[in-house]
């Protein structure tokens, strides 16, 4: 099955990392697979462009099906395989509403982190200021804070819909795996901290882990005083 596939990837991206932990998690290693390279702008080639006219990463293909987006990506790959590798929906209602509420407020969560971290990036430099890189940096604190009182009431050793690993963490998980990266202190928010420990020896995500982040494992400064 996963000779059928394709991914087509940036290390770092965690849309591209959701895609990965979820190809681990269903048992599917093996999928042919290319890394490219964001600074190179690899991500607008044509051959990128033939499968995704958006020119984003990832871009993911089965058999002479495409799936771009991340979060679709993770559904198909859980619904076409369902009975394969870990279950990834639970079938309680209550844990079920929690996976879905959580998966899609993790939409905002990576919005408000990139805000911050790639605010040089994605804004022109005559047009930066000071004061809306200062409200981008207290919106992401509040998502913050947020997420931090969704896992204080779930209590220690719990995943982000209950006790089973769900689409939750596996689309959740690459936005708190970057805050990490890029200086977030555990100490300031513990349970962020405490679920980032949990889930970092996952075998999915310590397979899929950004190779550039293992050959350069030095945390950056960006969110330090966040």
């Amino acid at each position: 099955m996963a000779k059928d596939m394709t991914l087509l990837w940036g290390t770092g991206s965690p849309p591209c990392w959701r895609v990965m932990i979820a190809l681990e998690e269903k048992s599917l290693q093996g999928y042919n697979q290319k890394l490219l390279s964001f600074e190179k702008m690899e991500h607008k080639s044509q051959e990128v462009l033939d499968i995704n006219p958006r020119g984003q990463l990832p871009t993911f293909k089965h058999g002479d099906n495409v799936i771009n987006e991340s979060y679709a990506a993770c559904f198909y790959l859980e619904s076409q395989f369902k009975s394969q590798g870990t279950k990834l929906i639970p079938d309680g209602p209550a844990e079920q509403a929690l996976m879905y509420q959580r998966m899609f407020e993790g939409l905002t969560f990576y919005e408000k982190l990139n805000a911050v971290i790639y605010y040089e990036w994605y804004v022109p430099e005559g047009e930066r200021h000071e004061s809306a890189l200062k409200r981008n940096k207290e919106a992401l604190v509040s998502e913050l804070r947020l997420w931090e009182s969704y896992l204080q009431k779930l209590g220690s050793g719990s995943y982000l819909a209950g006790p089973s690993f769900t689409l939750a963490d596996v689309v959740v998980f690459p936005t708190v795996g970057a805050l990490f990266r890029f200086g977030l202190s555990p100490e300031r928010y513990p349970k962020l901290g405490e679920y980032y420990n949990l889930l970092k020896e996952r075998p999915s995500v310590k397979a899929s882990w950004p190779p550039h982040w293992l050959e350069n494992p030095k945390r950056l400064d960006t969110l330090k005083d966040i």
